[in-house]
């Protein structure tokens, strides 16, 4: 699936998958963090600094770990990964695109504001 696909199948049902209270503060912290930890890993690596690479690294599993949790705790889960590189991609582009477009667009309050 193209980027384009999997960013429209992705938009289309954000807000079913991100209904609970927990999993939409999670993701309010948890999604900076990953990106943080992204640009830092880049930057460590680009600079020759492994122990800082291997510090971004474990802040972006502990990332999606925690994401992940926030996910169990929804009503309608998401839908699986096929593959492992469509996780990358799926996982890349939430944390980068999907999830600050739901926040900047005003749904990720509307969903917080609904949310039991």
């Amino acid at each position: 699936m193209e980027i384009g696909q999997t960013l429209q199948r992705q938009w289309e049902g954000y807000a079913l998958y991100h209904a609970s209270k927990f999993n939409l503060i999670l993701h309010l912290v948890a999604v900076p963090a990953f990106i943080a930890a992204n640009v830092a890993l880049i930057v460590c690596l680009a600079l020759g600094n492994w122990v800082g690479a291997i510090i971004s690294l474990a802040t972006m599993l502990l990332s999606i770990a925690a994401q992940g949790r926030g996910h169990s705790k929804e009503a309608n889960p998401a839908i699986p990964f096929s593959t492992p590189s469509e996780a990358v991609a799926r996982l890349l582009l939430e944390q980068w695109i999907s999830f600050p477009r739901f926040v900047l667009s005003g749904l990720w309050l509307r969903a917080y504001r609904v949310a039991p």
